[in-house]
């Protein structure tokens, strides 16, 4: 989020300045370059969200908005990226809640180092491995994927939590990025 706050801050600063100092065509094509670049840097950066209560998850991605009820949720999946499945197989990644495979490998040192402090033998046993009784550190992204599968089961059969997917585009992104790739391209070919 930070080094989206910083693009918007430099990509601002320029193109207002091109729009009020630039000459000729200048300011016109840093219009349609801030219309293009603003909204994709918000889409990419600031936009992406995951709600959960107990009824639905809403998911916002760069350029959806899904809606499921959790009883729609056949499962979580966290691999090189965290991912809903719904009851008829549709795939929804979660853009908010980030893989790190630094942050899993750190975390599982933190634990082998934690269970060496207490038995130098049981250190060479994989965190969470079948077996195992002491809980271990878990990176933040799962640690959320956890909580949210932990939702999803208690609330799967709850009459509230019932119902289809909605997904909607996020057109408040969308329609000012394709009209300035469209007034960009307009530019760039009148020459």
């Amino acid at each position: 989020m930070a080094g989206g706050v910083l693009l918007l801050a430099i990509g601002i600063w320029l193109g207002v300045d091109a729009l009020f100092r630039g000459e000729g065509r200048t300011p016109w094509v840093a219009l349609a370059g801030l219309l293009f670049a603003v909204p994709l840097v918000i889409a990419y950066t600031l936009r992406p969200a995951v709600y959960a209560n107990e009824d639905r998850l809403r998911i916002r991605n760069p350029f959806r908005t899904i809606t499921l009820p959790w009883g729609a949720v056949s499962g979580l999946r966290s691999g090189y990226s965290n991912e809903v499945f719904t009851q008829d197989g549709t795939k929804f990644q979660l853009w908010a809640i980030p893989v790190s495979l630094r942050g899993r490998k750190k975390a599982a040192r933190r634990h082998a180092q934690q269970v060496a402090a207490d038995d130098p033998i049981a250190s060479r046993v994989r965190p969470g491995a079948r077996g195992t009784t002491q809980p271990h550190a878990r990176d933040s992204g799962d640690q959320s994927m956890d909580d949210l599968r932990e939702i999803a089961e208690r609330r799967e059969g709850a009459e509230a939590a019932q119902g289809e997917p909605v997904a909607h585009w996020a057109y408040e992104i969308l329609a000012p990025s394709v009209a300035g790739a469209v007034l960009l391209a307009v530019l760039l070919a009148v020459g």
